[in-house]
């Protein structure tokens, strides 16, 4: 079985990110762009690189995934965020890894090393954050609650060392909008789960959010920006479930 890749890429308005992205997977086999009608040059920039860009309404991060596997023409699949890249050393990596056989390998995982504020992130809940983005294309497919999709995939996974980078947020201000907005998504999935509020829930899961990220995973090494990484992830966690009491309380007021 061929042993190509295809680089698999979302987008949405990122041309600050998607050429770091692209130059950073061009020893790659293919590379396929799934867009979400952006309106600025993410299109123009995508189409320097290849010629496989397609557009399609956003059906959430899990479906939009599933839909852009399927577009890749190659039995191996890379997926990457358009402000993520491809590390000199993960690459090498994976080319050793091919070039020797991946026997009854069918997926392979790495850390993804944040970029914030001006500085690497080395511990806390960002590193390593270990994800499994290459994979048999026949056999893996994305799951997960929204907006947080993971691969899964049937049969054995290897772990490589060299990280992914991940260019996540361009100052605190982003950092909060991107909380606000998924802790929106995170509510709204779990409240059509079934979920109700549940104080318990609202007073001790940020609180242990913070203690894990800043105490358990050693946060704190990261100085002040792994105070505040711990403290907005308390945040989000609170204003998940605040939301969730926010659907609830007007539909029950309906």
């Amino acid at each position: 079985m061929s042993n190509k890749i295809s680089a698999c890429i979302m987008t949405f308005n990122e041309e600050s990110n998607i050429e770091r992205c692209l130059k950073s997977v061009t020893w790659c086999d293919e590379i396929v762009v799934l867009d979400s009608f952006s309106t600025d040059r993410t299109l123009e920039i995508c189409r320097q690189y290849t010629d496989r860009v397609f557009q399609h309404e956003w059906q959430g991060y899990i479906g939009q995934r599933n839909l852009i596997r399927e577009m890749a023409t190659h039995s191996w699949v890379l997926f990457l965020d358009a402000d993520e890249e491809v590390s000199e050393d993960l690459k090498d990596d994976i080319v050793n890894e091919f070039a020797s056989g991946t026997g009854d390998v069918v997926g392979y995982r790495f850390p993804r090393r944040v970029f914030y504020l001006d500085r690497w992130i080395m511990h806390g809940e960002w590193y390593p954050d270990i994800k499994l983005r290459l994979f048999k294309k026949e056999l893996g497919h994305s799951i997960g609650e929204e907006p947080h999709d993971q691969v899964v995939v049937n049969g054995p996974v290897k772990t490589l060392i060299g990280p992914l980078y991940h260019y996540t947020y361009d100052d605190l201000s982003d950092h909060l909008d991107t909380v606000n907005r998924f802790s929106a998504i995170s509510a709204r999935a779990k409240y059509e789960s079934g979920y109700r509020f549940r104080w318990r829930d609202f007073l001790f899961r940020p609180a242990f959010r913070f203690f894990k990220g800043y105490l358990l995973k050693l946060g704190l090494l990261d100085g002040r920006r792994g105070f505040l990484i711990a403290v907005i992830s308390a945040f989000g966690v609170a204003m998940k479930y605040a939301k969730v009491w926010e659907r609830q309380a007007i539909k029950e007021d309906h």
